[in-house]
C-alpha cells in the first residue's frame, strides 16, 4: 500500500508539472502571436510614412487630365510633377530678340585743315551704325498669334523675331502698350498656337509654390522653382507705377521679363517683370488680375482708358499749412499742380486748394485720392470738398481718359 501511495504521488506531482509547462506555453505562444501581429502593423505603418510621395498618386499621363486632377489635390506632389508642369507650360512660353538701329555722326580723327580758317567743313560726316539687341520672353494668349510681354522688353525696337518652343520664328509687331503696368501686346501672323493657361493670383498665398518660365542671358525655355515671398509688394509707388505685384524667390535673371510665373497647377498668376538687384532671389511678377485687363484693353481699344484728372498733389505738414495760412493739425491733400485741360482744370481746382474728402471719404494722402478716382471709370463723377482760403467748397469733377504718353502712340 505504501509503495502504491508513493506512485500516485509521483504520477500527480508529474501531472501538475505537465498541467503548468502546457498552461505556460499556451501563454508563451499567444504573446509571440500578438507580438507578430502588432510588429507586422507597425512595419506597414512605417513603410507608408516613409513611401515616395508619388505612391498614392495616380498613374502620369501626357494628357491635361494630370493636370486638373492634381489640381484637385494639390498636396500630392510626384516627383515629376514640376517637370510635367514646365513641359505642358512651355509650349505657350515665347522667346522674343529685340534689335534696334541706332545712328550717329562719326568723329573725325583730326581737324580739317580748312577748320583752322573758320571755314566750315568739307562733306558730310560718315555715320556709325550701332546695333543694339535684347533679349526676354512672353506668353500666348490668343491662339490667333497674340503675345504678351513687358513693354521694357520691346523697348523701341526695330526688328521684333518671336521664337516659339517647337523653334518656329515669326516677325512680331507691338499693337499696343501701357507704359504704366509695363505691358505690351505682339501679333505674329501664325495660327492655332497653344495658349496659356491663367490662373487667380488673388488667391496665392506666402509659401505656394512658384515656377518661372523664360529667357535668362538668352537661355530659352530655363525653367527655375520657387515660392511666393510676398503680396502686394510695389516698385515705385510714388511714380504711379505696378501695385500690388506678386514676389517671389524664384530666379528670375535679364531675359525672363514678360515670362510667366505658374502656380503648382501650371497656371499663369504673374508676369514676370523686374528683380532687386541689391538682394538675391527678389523677383517681382505683375498680377493675372492686371495683365488680363490691360490685355483686354489693348486688343479692344489699342490703349489703356485709365480714370485721369489731371492733379499734381502733395501730403499737408505744419510747415505746408503755415503757408496756406491753415491750422497746424489741419487734415488734407494739397493740389500742388493742375494740368492744362484736365478734368480738375475745368472743374474749378486751384493751386493750393486743400482737398479734404472724396465722395465723403475723408483724405489724408495723395494715395487717398488716387484710390477714389481709380475706383471710378472714365465718365463717372466725384464731388471733392475743398478748403480755400478758409472757406469750404465744394467741386463736381467728371473722371477723363488719361492722355497717353507720346512713347505709347502707335501708328494703328
Amino acid at each position: 500500500m505504501t509503495v502504491r501511495r508513493q506512485e500516485l504521488a509521483r504520477r500527480s506531482t508529474r501531472a501538475k508539472i505537465q498541467a503548468g509547462t502546457l498552461i505556460f506555453g499556451m501563454i508563451a505562444g499567444a504573446g509571440m502571436t500578438i507580438a507578430y501581429f502588432v510588429g507586422k502593423g507597425q512595419g506597414e505603418l512605417d513603410n507608408s510614412r516613409h513611401a515616395p510621395l508619388h505612391s498614392s498618386l495616380p498613374s502620369q499621363t501626357t494628357n491635361n487630365g494630370i493636370t486638373n486632377q492634381m489640381a484637385h489635390n494639390p498636396m500630392q506632389v510626384g516627383e515629376n510633377m514640376i517637370a510635367d508642369i514646365a513641359q505642358d507650360a512651355s509650349k505657350s512660353v515665347v522667346n522674343i530678340d529685340t534689335a534696334r538701329i541706332v545712328r550717329f555722326a562719326r568723329q573725325p580723327m583730326g581737324l580739317d585743315p580748312l577748320e583752322m580758317f573758320g571755314l566750315p567743313m568739307q562733306g558730310n560726316l560718315p555715320q556709325e551704325i550701332v546695333q543694339q539687341r535684347g533679349v526676354g520672353s512672353g506668353i500666348i494668349i490668343r491662339a490667333d498669334g497674340y503675345i504678351l510681354t513687358n513693354n521694357h522688353v520691346v523697348g523701341n525696337a526695330d526688328k521684333i523675331k518671336v521664337t516659339l518652343e517647337d523653334k518656329r520664328t515669326f516677325e512680331g509687331k507691338v499693337v499696343g502698350r501701357d507704359g504704366l503696368t509695363d505691358l505690351a501686346l505682339i501679333k505674329v501672323e501664325a495660327k492655332d498656337l497653344p495658349v496659356a493657361k491663367i490662373g487667380v493670383s488673388q488667391i496665392a498665398r506666402p509659401g505656394d509654390w512658384a515656377i518661372a518660365i523664360g529667357s535668362p542671358l538668352g537661355l530659352d525655355h530655363t525653367v527655375t522653382l520657387g515660392i511666393i515671398s510676398a503680396l502686394g509688394r510695389s516698385l515705385d509707388e510714388s511714380a504711379g507705377s505696378n501695385k500690388k505685384l506678386l514676389q517671389t524667390d524664384a530666379a528670375i535673371n535679364p531675359g525672363n521679363s514678360g515670362g510667366p510665373l505658374l502656380n503648382i497647377r501650371g497656371e499663369v498668376i504673374g508676369i514676370n517683370q523686374a528683380i532687386n538687384a541689391n538682394g538675391q532671389n527678389i523677383g517681382f511678377a505683375i498680377p493675372s488680375e492686371v495683365f488680363q485687363d490691360v490685355a483686354h484693353q489693348l486688343l479692344e481699344y489699342g490703349h489703356i482708358k485709365r480714370p485721369y484728372i489731371g492733379l499734381y498733389m502733395a501730403s499737408i505738414n505744419e510747415d505746408l499749412a503755415a503757408q496756406l495760412g491753415l491750422k497746424p493739425d489741419t487734415q488734407g491733400v494739397v493740389v500742388a499742380r493742375i494740368y492744362s485741360d484736365s478734368p480738375a482744370h475745368k472743374a474749378g481746382l486751384a493751386v493750393g486748394d486743400l482737398i479734404v474728402a472724396v465722395d465723403n471719404r475723408p483724405v489724408k494722402e495723395p494715395k487717398d485720392v488716387k484710390e477714389c478716382v481709380q475706383a471710378k471709370k472714365v465718365g463717372e463723377k466725384l464731388a471733392f470738398k475743398i478748403l480755400r482760403n478758409g472757406a469750404s467748397h465744394d467741386f463736381e469733377i467728371r473722371v477723363g481718359d488719361m492722355p497717353l504718353p507720346q512713347d505709347q502712340a502707335l501708328n494703328r
